[in-house]
């Protein structure tokens, strides 16, 4: 994510712009990854210009300066830098679907079964007010889903994440308009990385 002299910047998407369509199309990946997720990274450089914090790595300068209001616009940027890194690494071509791996007995476990899992992902969604995320974390032996308002994540928690989907309209409205539900259905069952769930299982023991 940080780049020479300290210079903060999206991490290379690691699919075409327009590999996960028709579900995010081309344009909604060129504008959400080149025009929002860049924003708040150039706006994260300003920011840090001359701030001690700058040295640090993108994790650390969000745990240091979550909870402190002189620190605030530092944190929405930084963490939201840190959650489009994680989104678009959340995806994949051809994904969604049935879990496999650790991370499906896990969520069989936690919730009673696959399909009990995806409605109470859907459910939390669809609930959730306003922008921001939602996430599957491991807390303790067991997963949990939960859903986290603007730039807030579970790394201030100290709690892992293995997948999150974006909430904020600008992620969606172009492809689905107001429908969220709708996209939040398609990140389910076309667009979720699973490997990359079980890769930060497997990295989180």
């Amino acid at each position: 994510m940080a780049g020479s002299d300290a210079v903060f910047r999206p991490a290379p998407l690691p699919y075409a712009l327009d590999a996960l369509a028709p579900h995010i199309s081309e344009r909604t990946l060129t504008l959400h990854y080149g025009k929002h997720h860049k924003g708040y990274c150039d706006a994260l450089n300003v920011l840090l210009d001359g701030d001690g914090l700058a040295e640090l790595p993108l994790d650390l300068i969000i745990k240091r300066s979550h909870g402190l209001a002189a620190r605030q616009t530092i944190f929405n940027n930084a963490a939201q830098c840190w959650n489009h890194d994680f989104f678009w690494a959340s995806m994949k071509p051809g994904g969604g679907g049935a879990p496999a791996g650790g991370v499906k007995a896990l969520i069989v476990e936690s919730f009673g079964s696959t399909d009990d899992f995806r409605q109470a992902f859907l459910d939390a969604a669809d609930g959730h007010f306003g922008s921001g995320w939602i996430w599957l974390t491991l807390a303790g032996d067991r997963l949990e889903i939960s859903a986290t308002h603007d730039a807030d994540l579970p790394l201030t928690d100290d709690v892992s994440a293995l997948l999150v989907c974006d909430l904020w309209e600008h992620a969606y409205y172009l492809d689905h308009e107001n429908r969220r539900a709708e996209f939040v259905t398609a990140f389910l069952d076309h667009l979720v990385n699973w490997e990359f769930a079980n890769a930060n299982l497997a990295g989180a023991d």
